[in-house]
């Protein structure tokens, strides 16, 4: 059975065992085993490898990937849809993707054409596929042309993103700002749709407060025929909706919400044809016709907003993508959605389609009703399809009120407060980050809350990057673990050291807040837990950098100066455990030979030992502190000698003076564990 024992990293030392004589000295309960010494191994700079520069790493790795897929990945990258082509089980899959589009086709159909509306666009731009009406009034022709030219750009940008591998962008974006972007756009685009409930105009805006002036100010305009009937369609639409969701025996009602609206509203319109409830109007008929989008010399005023509706694509429809991923049990590519997104702008564009994103509503009852793969899409494709061919004379007298009413109960689920209530109980930080991001969007507009929720997210990032988690570490009791003595109160620490774990990469935005926190503990230290021999001050700061994954040019010249400034107060660093990247960084930059490599250990507690024995010689009979600096290859020689004539390891590790234990004769032999005879 090995044991191991704490060694310096000096890369001479052998592997040795313990002589039978040796071993009898240290009792019954010591016996016979080999010892193992640990050496950290150093990089040399001149033989080792050195690390590629990022670009170069980065491009080396895309062009051996590039070489690595064949034609068959690249169609399956670009067109995804003959990958589950080649697989696809028409026996297992072909009634449920069948149902599943018939479901998402029936609902699609009122919904585009109320959506349309929302964009302030003629409904038959919804069939065919808000942020234009600072360029051009909503019911010029070039506002139509403006949308379309904004599919293509929004298009272009997402494919441009996907092909690029940007997809992972979303990594920085928080759930709360997604959350308060999404509840706050859901009540502004409720109230724009209050006109068509009150009988009168209101004003078009992103911001809440012209709406409720509006709203106000046109009050004596109120006409109860359009209220009445919205209001009904609504109270419908919401308790289809809970019942489709809370009963599995009526799942069918959630997606048959939006046509039994619009056929309950167009039948009243028939019946009792009121004056006052405004209608639809006539929608051409027939499939779009190709067209390439026009008035590009709009193009420069429109990338704003081409980069917010991309922006709200990678929020919406890849987060929904990777919900349904996690809820099915199977991989999602974010990059190859954006690009599917893209693609689907772009040739929506050529045949009079404005921008679209994905739709929470749709995804999840195209998932309730089984659908299996994309050809439920398909399914859902050819009733519009349909729809354009053959029923356009009917959706003639749909009231607007019925659309409205489709809207609003699609929105009112996007209101988010459940979400508020959580953050609140969990975490405050993101509780703030919910309440700027919606505020901002309710007030400011939808494109300065996403700007602002954005700006607020990655502010929170960078804070928590300059303000790294530190923690000083204990050895728990009984064993060679050192933890965080806050987490674990039980673990005691040893008078004359200080260990400390910085758990993140140090770099130029972190490295001032982490010297503060380090002169903090110095002066402040705990002496509650502490152990070992009695001495009044810091002797050893060991650095646990295992967690650290980089370190700069900025943090190396920092080390070297905090090096200088604890040498001025006799305070000497060790270091433990750092990875290859960070060793060798430290290697190249010069901070290895400055501290020496016997300062540099492969676990904490090998570094602990040795500083312990250099802490009892200097509460016994204080000299100068760097005891590394002199005669370096026989330190473990002295280290031996020293224990022959102080206490033992055991005692100063269990920090009992009064134990007496068997005095080690071999330079190596201090054991992990503290024992008493």
């Amino acid at each position: 059975m090995e044991r191991t024992f704490a060694s310096s990293s000096s890369r001479d030392l052998p592997t040795i065992s313990v002589p039978s004589s040796s071993s009898s000295s240290l009792g019954p309960s010591m016996p016979t085993r080999p010892v193992k010494i640990i050496p950290l191994q150093h990089p040399n700079t001149t033989t080792s490898p050195s690390l590629n520069p990022l670009p170069g790493a980065l491009f080396s790795r895309w062009t051996a990937k590039v070489k690595r897929t064949t034609l068959a990945q690249w169609i399956d990258t670009f067109l995804p849809c003959c990958r589950w082509i080649r697989t696809y089980k028409w026996r297992e899959y072909f009634q449920p993707d069948l149902m599943a589009g018939l479901t998402v086709g029936v609902m699609l159909v009122p919904q585009a054409m109320s959506y349309a509306k929302l964009a302030g666009l003629h409904p038959i731009y919804g069939l065919f596929s808000n942020v234009l009406g600072g360029i051009v009034n909503s019911s010029d022709e070039l506002y139509t042309e403006l949308a379309i030219l904004l599919a293509f750009m929004v298009g272009i940008l997402e494919c441009i993103m996907a092909l690029l591998r940007l997809g992972w962008l979303i990594r920085f974006i928080s759930h709360s700002v997604i959350s308060g972007f999404t509840s706050a756009s859901a009540i502004v685009i409720a109230l724009s749709q209050a006109k068509y409930f009150l009988g009168y105009d209101i004003v078009r805006s992103s911001k809440i407060v012209p709406l409720i002036k509006s709203i106000i100010s046109g009050a004596h305009k109120f006409s109860w025929p359009p209220f009445v009937m919205g209001s009904c369609i609504l109270a419908i639409l919401l308790v289809m909706k809970h019942l489709g969701k809370s009963r599995k025996q009526f799942r069918f009602l959630r997606a048959a919400g939006p046509l039994t609206a619009v056929v309950l509203g167009t039948l009243l319109v028939k019946m009792f044809r009121p004056s006052s409830i405004s209608l639809v109007g006539e929608i051409p008929q027939g499939l779009p016709s190709f067209s390439f989008p026009k008035k590009f010399e709009y193009a420069k005023s429109l990338i704003p907003t081409a980069m917010l509706i991309t922006g709200v694509a990678i929020l919406e429809s890849v987060g929904i993508a990777k919900a349904l991923a996690a809820k099915n049990g199977y991989e999602l590519d974010s990059s190859q959605e954006l690009f599917g997104l893209g693609l689907a702008n772009i040739m929506g564009s050529l045949f009079s389609a404005y921008p679209s994103t994905g739709s929470f509503s749709r995804s999840a009852v195209n998932n309730e009703g089984g659908a299996k793969t994309g050809l439920s899409g398909v399914v859902a494709g050819i009733i519009m399809g349909c729809s354009l061919l053959f029923l356009t004379p009917l959706f003639e007298y749909i009231p607007q009120c019925a659309l409205a009413a489709i809207v609003v109960s699609a929105v009112m689920g996007l209101v988010d407060y459940d979400e508020a209530i959580f953050l609140w109980r969990v975490d405050k930080k993101d509780f703030v980050l919910w309440i700027i991001t919606s505020t901002t969007t309710l007030f400011l507009g939808i494109e300065i809350g996403v700007l602002v929720g954005v700006g607020a997210s990655l502010a929170f990032v960078i804070q928590e990057s300059a303000n790294p988690h530190i923690a000083v570490l204990g050895r728990l009791p009984g064993t060679t673990v050192y933890r965080n003595i806050e987490q674990y109160p039980e673990a005691y620490t040893y008078n004359g050291i200080v260990i400390v774990r910085i758990d993140a990469p140090i770099y130029f935005a972190n490295i001032s807040f982490i010297k503060d926190r380090l002169r903090e503990y110095e002066v402040d230290a705990d002496k509650s837990s502490r152990r070992g021999p009695e001495v009044e001050k810091i002797y050893f700061v060991i650095l646990e950098m295992s967690p650290i994954t980089y370190i700069d040019s900025s943090a190396v010249q920092a080390l070297k100066d905090l090096y200088q400034e604890y040498n001025s107060r006799d305070i000497q660093i060790c270091i433990s455990n750092p990875n290859r990247d960070v060793l060798l960084t430290l290697t190249k930059a010069g901070i290895v030979e400055l501290l020496g490599k016997e300062r540099y250990f492969v676990r904490v507690h090998d570094a602990v030992q040795v500083c312990l024995q250099h802490v009892q010689s200097l509460s016994q009979s204080p000299k100068k502190l760097d005891p590394f600096a002199e005669d370096k290859p026989r330190i473990f020689k002295r280290l031996s000698k020293q224990r022959e004539e102080d206490l033992s390891i055991a005692e100063l590790e269990s920090g009992d003076n009064k134990t007496s234990a068997p005095k080690y004769t071999k330079p190596h032999l201090e054991p992990l564990l503290s024992r008493k005879s």
